[in-house]
C-alpha cells in the first residue's frame, strides 16, 4: 500500500473532540465574579490592604485564603507561583507549581478570572505559576473547600488569578530594576539567534525544510533517512541504481541542513535587569447616557540568569552507612552525574484590559501574552565504576547540552456581570465568560552530545569520541507542542427574602473544550566503526564541541551518517470536553447562620493517542487510529459532586464547617505509553495509560477571630480520604532511575493549620511593627494492596509531595510617616517524599528549605518607590535524600535586588 506523505494531525485532532461527544450547545460562564471595593488605609499602608481581602474572606461561603496585590508588593514576589507561597498552607515546588496543604500540584488547580487556561508545559496539564507577573494581578483566591460552582477537578485547593481591571483614575507607571546573584560569576554561553534577547528563536535553530521534505520522502514503512534507505528509495524513484557514494552525499546534505554552531564558552555573567509599564485610565459619560469606559495596559520585560552546580546519584546498596558517604566522591554510588548548568530567562509579558460599566452591568475583554523562554548551556559528567566510567578508571561520560525552550500562553477573555433590577426580574444576578486560549511551547533545536572525556593518574587529557562507543553522541531534538482551550461559562442567581432569612439560588453552566498536540523529532549521527575523533584537548575546546563540525568540509572529511532517531510512539494527540451544569443554594438565618451547598454534574471525555511522524505507513496509521485503540485510549466519566458548607457569624468570630466530593484525573502525559525526560526532576518518566481517577471526600472545620484593631486570627482542622491516589515510583535501572506512575489503593491526608495577623505593642519600638503567618502541620498515609506492589519497599507511607508541616512567618514595619516599609519574610517546609522507593531501597525525601528575604521600600515622595530585596539570606541548597544519604544536590542563589519605581 502507498504510504500516506502529509500527516494531517489538526484534522485528527478536529476528529477526536468531535468523537467524544455528540454536538451540544455551548453557553458561557464563570463564577461571581466578587468586586473587591477600594480601601483608604488610614493607618499601616499594608496592614489597611490585608484587613481588605480579610473582609472579603469573611464574606466567603466556603473555607478560603486571599492575597492582595499590596501583599504581594510586600512581600517582593515578581510572579504568581512566589507570591502564592506565603498563603496557608501552601509551599512552592521547583519554583513554578504550588502543593495545597502538603498534596502534590496534580491536588490543585488554576483558573484565571474564573477561566481553564492551558498549560505551556510539557509534561504537565498543570499551569506553571510564574508564568504569570505580579504586575497584572489583582488578588489571588485560593479556596480550600470545594463549591459547586467550580471545576470537581479539585483536591487540595482551587488558585483563581484574578487579574486587574479598569483603573479608578489614570494611571501611568513605570518600574526598572537590576538583581545580582552569588552564584552568577561566571557561566555558560553560545551563539544564538539575533532575536534571543526577545525570547523567541529567528528560524536559525529551527528544523530545516529540507529535512521536512526528506522525512515525507524517504519512507519505507516508516520514515527513514539513512544511507541504505536513501539509496534504496532514489533508486526506485529513478529507474536505475544509485550509486553509494551519491547517498552517502544525500545524507550528508541533510546533516549540513541542520544548525551545528553550539559550541559553548565560559564567561562572566551580566546581573539580571528588567522593566514594567503600566498605563490605564476611565472616561466617565462616554456615550453621552452615564457610565464609564477605561482601559489598562501593561508590559514587563525580564532577563535573567542563572548558574548552578549538582549532581544526581543511585545507590549502590541498601545497607550504605550515612556516615561513609561523601558529597564528592563515587564510595556509596553505583553511579554519580554532577551537572553544572547556566539558565538564560526572558520574560515578555504583555495585557490590554477594556471594561465598561454602567449602573448594574459590567463589561470587560481582555487580551495577554505571556512569554517565558528558558535557553540552558549545561555540562554533565557521568560516573559508572562498574562500567569502568570514573576518573581513577581513566574515562568518563561527558554529555553537553544546549537546549533553547521558548513557552507562550494567549488569552482572550470576554466576561460580563449584570444585576437585574426591573421590576417584572428584580434581584437576579447573571455573569458569563468566554476565554479562548492557546498555550505552545516550541524547542527548535536541543543538542545534546555524548563523549568520553579520559583521564591519566586523575588529570584530564582529552575529549573523543567514537564509532565503536555506538549510542547517540550527536543527538538532536525539536519539539512542538500547541495546547487549547475554549472556555465557556455562566451563573444565574436570585435572592429571596423572609422575615428573619434570605436564600440565594444560584445555576449554570461550564464548559471546556480542550486539544493537546505534542510532536517530536530526533536525529542523531552515527560514526564509522572504525571512526576515532578527538574532540578537544583541553577543557576550554570540551565546551565547544557543540561547534565541531561546524563547517562543512569538518563533515565532508568524517565517515557522519544522519538517522532519524524515533520510536514509533513519541508523540500524542488528546482532546477532552467537559460539560458541567450545577445548582447550589445559600441561606442565612438571622444574621447568624449560614448554610450553603449544592449538586455539581460534570460529563467529561477524554481521549490520547500515541502516535509518531514515523507513523507515516497506512496500515501503521490505520491501526493507530481504529475503533478499538480510540476505545482503549478513551476516558469517559459522568458523575455528579456534591458539597455543603456551614457557617455561624458573630461579629467577632465565625465558625465554618465543609464537605465535598471531588475528583482528580490524571495528567494527559501520564496517561500516554511513552517515555519521556522530566525537565523538573531531571528523571526519564514513563507513562501509564491504565491510570484512574481519584475520588476524594473533603472535610473542613475553621474557627476564625476578627478584632477592632484589625487584627485576625484563625485555626482550621481538615482530612481527606482519597480513593485510588496517583503515586510515583523510582525504578533504577542501567544505573539511571526511571519514575513511573501507579494507582494506590487509598490514602487520606489531616492537619490542622494556623493564621494572624497582630499589630504589636506600641512598646515594641514606637509600635510601628506588626506580624503575619501562618503554620500547617499535617500528616497523610497511601496504602498499596499487595497485589499491585510490584518492587515497591513501603506498603504503607506518606503521600508523595506531601510535607508535615509547613510554616510562612513575616515580621512587618510601617513607619508613622508612610516613608518607610519592611518585612523580613521566613519560609519552610517538611521533607516529602520525592518518588517511592523500590527493591528494598527507602523512598526519596527532598529535604527542607528555609528560606529568608528581605524586603525594604522607601518612598522619597508620593509617587516614588525604591525598594531593596534579598532573597535566600541562609542560601540552602535543593537536597534529595534516600536511606539516609544525598541522591540529589543543586545549589540555589542569594539575590540582591534594587528597584525603582515612579508614577505620574
Amino acid at each position: 500500500m502507498k504510504p500516506i506523505k502529509v500527516f494531517k494531525t489538526n484534522l485528527i485532532t478536529i476528529s477526536l473532540l468531535s468523537l467524544l461527544s455528540p454536538l451540544s450547545t455551548h453557553v458561557m460562564a464563570e463564577e461571581t465574579a466578587q468586586e473587591i471595593e477600594e480601601v483608604v488605609a488610614v493607618g499601616s499602608r499594608l496592614k489597611g490592604s490585608a484587613s481588605a481581602v480579610i473582609e472579603e474572606r469573611k464574606n466567603q461561603a466556603f473555607v478560603a485564603d486571599i492575597m492582595g496585590s499590596e501583599q504581594i508588593s510586600r512581600t517582593g514576589d515578581s510572579d504568581a507561583a512566589s507570591a502564592l507561597r506565603r498563603v496557608t498552607g501552601l509551599s512552592l515546588v521547583n519554583d513554578k507549581f504550588i502543593y495545597v496543604r502538603g498534596l502534590g500540584e496534580r491536588y490543585s488547580s488554576v483558573r484565571l478570572n474564573g477561566a481553564q487556561v492551558p498549560s505551556p508545559d510539557l509534561t504537565r496539564n498543570v499551569i506553571p505559576l510564574d508564568i504569570f507577573p505580579s504586575s497584572i494581578i489583582e488578588s489571588l483566591a485560593v479556596q480550600k473547600a470545594y463549591s459547586p460552582n467550580m471545576p470537581a477537578a479539585f483536591g487540595g485547593g482551587d488558585v483563581n488569578i484574578r487579574t486587574k481591571s479598569i483603573p479608578n483614575d489614570r494611571v501611568i507607571k513605570l518600574e526598572i530594576g537590576v538583581t545580582h546573584k552569588d552564584t552568577n560569576d561566571h557561566g555558560f554561553v553560545y551563539n544564538g539567534s539575533d532575536d534571543d534577547w526577545l525570547g523567541e528563536d529567528d528560524g536559525l535553530r529551527a528544523m530545516p525544510a529540507t529535512m521536512t521534505s526528506a522525512l515525507n520522502k524517504y519512507i519505507n514503512g516508516i520514515s527513514d533517512i539513512s544511507v541504505l534507505n536513501i539509496r534504496d528509495i532514489e533508486s526506485k524513484e529513478r529507474g536505475e541504481a544509485v550509486s553509494q557514494e551519491e547517498a552517502i552525499a544525500i545524507n550528508k546534505s541533510l546533516t549540513k541542513s541542520l544548525h551545528r554552531d553550539f559550541g559553548m564558552v565560559e564567561k562572566s555573567l551580566d546581573p539580571d535587569f528588567g522593566g514594567k509599564l503600566v498605563y490605564g485610565d476611565k472616561f466617565d459619560d462616554v456615550f453621552g447616557f452615564g457610565g464609564a469606559l477605561g482601559f489598562l495596559f501593561s508590559a514587563a520585560y525580564d532577563h535573567e540568569w542563572s548558574h548552578s552546580k549538582g549532581y544526581s546519584a543511585v545507590l549502590s546498596s541498601v545497607e550504605v552507612n550515612p556516615d561513609d558517604c561523601g558529597k564528592s566522591d563515587l564510595e556509596c554510588y553505583s553511579a554519580r552525574t554532577d551537572k553544572e548548568s547556566t539558565k538564560k530567562n526572558v520574560k515578555f509579558n504583555t495585557s490590554l484590559n477594556l471594561g465598561y460599566k454602567l449602573d448594574g452591568h459590567d463589561l470587560n475583554a481582555s487580551y495577554m501574552k505571556l512569554r517565558d523562554t528558558e535557553d540552558e548551556a549545561a555540562v554533565s559528567l557521568y560516573q559508572e565504576p562498574s562500567k569502568s566510567l570514573s576518573i581513577a578508571d581513566g574515562e568518563v561520560q561527558r554529555k553537553n547540552l544546549t537546549s533553547f525552550e521558548q513557552r507562550e500562553l494567549e488569552v482572550i477573555q470576554f466576561r460580563g456581570n449584570h444585576n437585574i433590577e426591573y421590576d417584572f426580574i428584580k434581584g437576579v444576578g447573571f455573569d458569563w465568560q468566554y476565554t479562548d486560549s492557546t498555550a505552545t511551547t516550541d524547542i527548535p533545536s536541543e543538542l545534546e552530545i555524548t563523549a568520553r572525556d579520559r583521564y591519566t593518574g586523575g588529570t584530564y587529557t582529552d575529549t573523543y569520541t567514537s564509532g565503536a562507543l555506538g549510542g547517540d553522541p550527536f543527538l538532536y531534538r525539536f519539539v512542538d507542542m500547541e495546547d487549547k482551550v475554549e472556555n465557556y461559562s455562566w451563573n444565574l442567581s436570585k435572592v429571596f427574602y423572609f422575615d428573619s432569612s434570605e436564600v440565594e439560588l444560584k445555576g449554570g453552566g461550564y464548559f471546556v473544550d480542550k486539544t493537546r498536540e505534542y510532536k517530536t523529532d530526533f536525529f542523531k549521527y552515527r560514526f564509522g566503526p572504525s571512526e576515532n575523533i578527538t574532540l578537544a584537548t583541553n577543557k576550554n575546546e570540551a565546551l565547544g564541541i557543540g561547534s565541531i563540525f561546524r563547517d562543512d568540509s569538518r563533515v565532508d572529511d568524517t565517515e557522519i551518517e544522519l538517522l532519524f532517531q524515533e520510536p514509533i510512539a513519541d508523540d500524542y494527540l488528546a482532546a477532552q470536553k467537559i460539560d458541567a451544569y450545577y445548582g447550589s443554594f445559600d441561606y442565612v438565618y438571622a444574621n447568624d447562620w449560614r448554610f450553603s451547598g449544592g449538586l455539581r454534574y460534570e460529563d467529561f471525555r477524554q481521549v490520547a493517542l500515541a502516535f509518531s511522524r514515523s507513523t507515516f505507513d497506512a496500515e501503521l496509521l490505520k491501526d493507530k487510529l481504529s475503533g478499538e485503540a480510540i476505545q482503549k485510549s478513551t476516558v469517559m466519566e459522568d458523575e455528579t459532586f456534591g458539597s455543603l458548607s456551614m457557617t455561624y457569624s458573630q461579629p467577632t468570630y465565625q465558625v465554618r464547617a465543609g464537605w465535598g466530593q471531588t475528583i482528580v484525573r490524571p495528567d494527559l502525559r501520564e496517561l500516554t505509553p511513552v517515555q519521556y525526560q522530566d525537565p523538573l526532576t531531571d528523571y526519564r518518566t514513563l507513562g501509564n495509560p491504565r491510570l484512574e481517577s481519584s475520588h476524594l471526600d473533603n472535610f473542613d472545620l475553621r474557627v476564625e477571630f476578627y478584632f477592632e484593631s484589625g487584627d485576625n486570627f484563625s485555626v482550621g482542622a481538615f482530612y481527606k480520604d482519597i480513593d485510588k491516589p496517583i503515586e510515583a515510583q523510582l525504578n533504577e535501572s542501567d544505573g539511571r532511575f526511571t519514575l513511573e506512575f501507579e494507582n494506590a489503593d487509598s490514602a487520606y491526608v489531616y492537619g490542622l493549620e494556623a493564621e494572624w495577623l497582630v499589630e504589636l505593642s506600641s512598646d515594641f519600638l514606637g509600635g510601628a511593627f506588626f506580624t503575619s503567618g501562618n503554620l500547617t502541620v499535617s500528616d497523610s498515609e497511601v496504602e498499596i494492596l499487595e497485589l499491585d506492589a510490584g518492587d515497591l519497599t513501603n506498603l504503607k507511607r506518606r503521600m508523595t509531595g506531601h510535607s508535615k508541616y509547613v510554616a510562612n512567618l513575616q515580621l512587618n514595619y510601617d513607619s508613622h510617616d508612610g516613608n518607610h516599609q519592611g518585612s523580613v519574610i521566613y519560609n519552610v517546609f517538611g521533607d516529602r517524599i520525592l518518588a517511592a522507593g523500590v527493591n528494598g531501597f527507602d523512598d526519596a525525601y527532598e529535604q527542607p528549605i528555609n528560606s529568608l528575604d528581605l524586603v525594604y521600600s522607601y518612598y522619597p515622595t508620593f509617587s516614588t518607590t525604591v525598594t531593596f530585596k534579598v532573597k535566600n539570606l541562609l542560601g540552602q541548597d535543593f537536597e534529595v535524600e534516600q536511606n539516609d544519604v544525598l541522591i540529589r544536590s543543586k545549589e540555589t542563589a542569594q539575590q540582591v535586588s534594587l528597584d525603582f519605581a515612579i508614577e505620574f
